[in-house]
């Protein structure tokens, strides 16, 4: 049959599986189709960002960019550019989940083994329907692979072989990790940055101002200037997220949100009504192009 039967996404520099689909074949063939892709990828920074090792039965092949490698196991029947546009939409969904520095800390196997979630939807679309969506990049792979074939090796390879035999371990060099391209920056955007920057620098203001008094005359009030010092923070790590790409944007995004909103409202008495809800929208704001502004569409030469 046709088919993906096997994918894991590892990290170039050491080979480390991050995240693998959870499959279970218990075919001799299959299990030792995947003790040679453990080896292959413990020596992925010696070949070039694409390669296939074909077998008899089945192949596999690697996709590999920057400091992350997308590997699949398929028959050797299956189409090699629908396989590279398998890897290449792995790749593409494993670089939007994760920040280039929670994959250069990774310590320990499958750290990032919730992924698999990702694996088994993408595989099963390529898999298992009639593949429209899996066929957008048909095209752009095919033109790719004339001016950069991948490079093919045999699963036989006295170099898998001696992996093998080396337990996986082979001298490697690092790769430049890939920065992650945002969408431009919008005019709205612009302007939440402004505001944003005149926010925090008030609660700066405020913040030192108090706190030059309230440790003079009065320890009590220094609540007051907690509450003012966490939104100035608030503020540059939201300018900090709209600017730059950060796993788990959503979550640290509601987070800062709600920060500015409870300051605010503890602030009521040394700030009106409009002061609050002019900080507490500028906030909503921010948030509101934070969440809106992703990463850009796939890049020509992405993969290559």
């Amino acid at each position: 049959m046709s088919m993906i039967f096997f994918a894991c996404v590892v990290r170039v520099r050491d080979g480390l599986p991050l995240s693998a689909s959870t499959d279970f074949h218990f075919n001799q063939d299959f299990l030792e189709c995947r003790k040679r892709l453990k080896a292959l990828s413990s020596i992925l920074a010696r070949y070039p960002s694409r390669g296939t090792a074909k077998g008899r039965d089945l192949s596999i092949h690697f996709l590999s960019s920057g400091d992350i490698a997308c590997m699949a196991i398929c028959s050797s029947n299956y189409s090699t550019i629908m396989a590279f546009c398998f890897l290449e939409e792995l790749q593409w969904e494993f670089a939007a989940s994760y920040d280039t520095t929670s994959i250069s800390l990774a310590s320990r196997p499958y750290a990032f083994l919730e992924f698999d979630n990702v694996i088994q939807k993408v595989k099963w679309h390529f898999n298992c329907t009639s593949g429209s969506r899996a066929k957008v990049n048909w095209e752009k792979v095919e033109e790719e692979m004339k001016f950069q074939p991948p490079v093919e090796l045999k699963l036989e390879d006295a170099e898998l072989m001696n992996g093998l035999a080396n337990g996986g371990h082979a001298e490697v060099h690092v790769e430049v990790v890939p920065t992650y391209r945002m969408q431009r920056v919008t005019p709205l955007g612009i302007l939440s940055l402004v505001l944003n920057i005149m926010c925090g620098a008030l609660n700066l203001i405020r913040g030192v101002h108090l706190a030059e008094h309230s440790f003079q005359e009065d320890h009590e009030v220094i609540g007051n200037v907690i509450a003012f010092f966490l939104p100035f923070l608030a503020c540059v790590f939201q300018c900090y997220l709209y600017l730059f790409y950060s796993s788990t944007r959503k979550v640290k995004t509601f987070i800062l949100f709600f920060l500015v909103c409870l300051c605010n409202v503890y602030l009521y008495g040394l700030r009106n009504v409009w002061q609050i809800a002019f900080h507490i929208g500028v906030a909503s704001l921010s948030s509101y192009q934070i969440l809106t502004r992703q990463l850009m569409e796939k890049q020509p030469d992405y993969g290559v």
